[in-house]
């Protein structure tokens, strides 16, 4: 089944339990647009070559649309609308006056040269600029994009509109208008999302067992959050497999961060330096690693991790879903009736979005926000809207998954009324 028909299952179960009109839901599940161009770009070697391009709007009762801009050989509009869709959810959760949005181009970055991949990225700009805009619609970066390309699309937009316009786009270098906090932003949103729900179910950070998976952005974030807040790191890993640590021993991300900077990948042993332990410390493979017996699992890799197939083996207390997707919809109650508590996408990795908010906020407003005062205002919202989701789990005895969009629904439908 495609990911687009899959969200739009998880719709209509959350809109049945909260009693939705089928007439609003289906408004809701429309896209407002759905834009595909084909973009020109002079190679280096002096041949004009075409890409695809995309840009897909969901919902804009609550705020102008917001969602990042993919780069991958195998975007594809099924992705990319679904993607827009969960984004209009993911804000309203968040509670922040934005749409969904989601956009991208079909193309390898690596294969380009920088000049190439500059001019992609204007030219980007150029096929959609009639459609974004800091009150329209507002890009930020995604799959294989990095600040240093929302910059170029920042300059190019505002050389179209001839004045500087940095609230465009989000998700630019700090000298360009961006915003602190905003590269662990995913992992401290899903930080504060953890600490709710380890308080909500009686348990401590500090001691509980936990294995992450995915060692990128993200994933090394949340673990290093977790290691200095006393948790024990039991296993880590990368797209080439990871390490698990024997006897309830712990590892500092730190180091295994540097000895996979040095050697490429997770080693399978525990290295302090050039002395590594390999006697306490064992290889796993990602499909072992997600096996562990462990309090917390957090998910930081690629999308369907668990599913099917291997739901019956995962151990864990509670599941923090960093990643887009990675558990697959279709088992969660079968981890809600093994009393595994997922956090789910929509919420948990939310502190991207909101620090992104945050940098269009400032740019509107011309200032400037420390680190402190951007996760003090990321902690807060994170927390209450944890609260809000708990709260409609129990009141409909529902996943947390399905409780979260019953609260996007709401607060969208709202909008739309007023």
């Amino acid at each position: 089944m495609k990911s687009f028909q899959i969200t739009l299952d998880q719709l209509t179960k959350a809109a049945g339990l909260m009693g939705l009109n089928k007439s609003t839901l289906a408004e809701i599940k429309k896209p407002d647009r759905v834009l595909t161009k084909k973009i020109s770009v002079k190679m280096d070697n002096g041949k004009v070559k075409k890409f695809e391009a995309y840009r897909v709007q969901f919902n804009n009762a609550r705020g102008p649309y917001k969602g990042g801009i993919r780069y991958h050989p195998e975007a594809d509009l099924d992705e990319v609308k679904t993607l827009a869709l969960i984004m209009a959810i993911k804000c309203a959760v968040a509670d922040l006056p934005m749409g969904g949005g989601k956009g991208g181009v079909k193309v390898k970055p690596k294969d380009l040269s920088e000049r190439e991949l500059e001019e992609l990225s204007r030219a980007w700009i150029r096929a959609f600029k009639k459609y974004i805009g800091p009150d329209k619609d507002v890009p930020a970066p995604d799959l294989y994009t990095n600040p240093m390309i929302m910059a170029w699309m920042a300059d190019e937009y505002s050389k179209l509109v001839g004045k500087k316009t940095l609230a465009v786009i989000t998700g630019k270098p700090l000298d360009k208008g961006g915003s602190e906090g905003r590269d662990t932003s995913t992992a401290q949103g899903g930080y504060y999302v953890l600490e709710e729900a380890i308080k909500k179910l009686g348990l401590k950070l500090k001691g509980s067992k936990v294995v992450v998976q995915g060692f990128g952005n993200a994933g090394f974030n949340i673990a290093e959050l977790l290691y200095k807040a006393g948790a024990k790191m039991i296993g880590l890993s990368d797209s080439q497999g990871g390490i698990k640590a024997l006897s309830g021993r712990s590892m500092n991300p730190a180091r295994v961060m540097k000895t996979k900077k040095e050697q490429g990948k997770i080693h399978a042993c525990y290295c302090l330096g050039a002395v590594c332990d390999c006697e306490h410390y064992q290889r796993v493979t990602n499909k072992q690693l997600l096996e562990i017996e462990t309090d917390i699992l957090v998910l930081a890799a690629l999308e369907n991790q668990i599913i099917k197939k291997n739901v019956g083996k995962a151990k864990a207390k509670i599941i923090l879903e960093l990643a887009n997707g990675g558990i697959d919809p279709t088992v969660d109650q079968i981890l809600e009736d093994k009393n595994i508590v997922v956090l789910p996408d929509v919420l948990a990795n939310a502190g991207g979005v909101t620090v992104s908010y945050f940098e269009w906020l400032q740019n509107r407003k011309k200032e400037h926000w420390t680190e402190k005062e951007v996760f003090v205002k990321l902690k807060k919202i994170m927390r209450d809207n944890f609260g809000e989701v708990w709260q409609r789990k129990e009141r409909y005895k529902t996943t947390a998954r399905t409780a979260a969009f019953i609260l996007g629904l709401e607060r969208i439908v709202k909008a739309m009324k007023r």
